[in-house]
């Protein structure tokens, strides 16, 4: 989708949008007439209304949609899945990867589908620890496989930029449901995906 196509029909949102910033970097003591600024609010609001794409986006129906049947009982994993997000506390962002294991229950999915899930999710306002959640139960409600766990780590820079900056630290969320409450189940998993069991989530 280019950039004509996203915006069609959302003319009032934009302009809206964009009323608004103006009058936040008016707020900010800034001049939003002067030629660096002329466009930012225009801008600003299309990229609020991409990086919220996922209101309006049914990663349930997507999963759906590609949802064949098949006897594999074995742990499917799809690591490493960049995302970045807004964090709802302060919209800065949050970036990092999701890996995602599920065990099939006479149902799989196109492995492309679940890295949409995650990029449904991720462009909403959120918590890290709230997407992990909802990756998960997604996958479980579409599938109803044996089991599923998520984990995401991230770097947020509402702790990078502002309040305690610290610039190198990664925040891990996991969930898990089935067959993954087995420690044996959870520790095989982490082991594929490059984590020591040991050292835990």
């Amino acid at each position: 989708m280019n950039e004509y196509e996203e915006f069609i029909g959302k003319e009032k949102e934009i302009q809206e949008l964009s009323s608004l910033f103006r009058k936040e970097l008016q707020l900010l003591g800034e001049d939003a007439d002067r030629e660096g600024l002329q466009k930012t609010p225009l801008r600003v609001a299309k990229s609020m209304l991409t990086l919220t794409r996922g209101y309006h986006m049914n990663p349930l129906a997507v999963l759906q949609s590609a949802k064949f049947r098949e006897d594999y009982r074995q742990m499917v994993i799809v690591k490493d899945i960049d995302f970045f997000s807004l964090c709802e506390h302060h919209l800065l962002p949050f970036y990092g990867k999701a890996h995602i294991a599920y065990i099939p229950n006479g149902y799989i999915t196109g492995l492309s589908k679940i890295a949409r899930v995650v990029d449904i999710f991720s462009h909403r306002l959120q918590v890290q620890e709230r997407m992990t959640t909802q990756v998960k139960e997604c996958i479980q409600q579409a599938l109803n496989p044996l089991g599923v766990m998520v984990v995401l780590e991230a770097k947020h820079m509402c702790m990078q930029m502002r309040g305690i900056e610290k610039q190198n630290s990664v925040t891990t969320t996991s969930d898990f449901t089935g067959a993954f409450t087995r420690p044996e189940t959870r520790t095989e998993f982490l082991a594929l995906i490059g984590h020591d069991p040991k050292a835990g989530i």
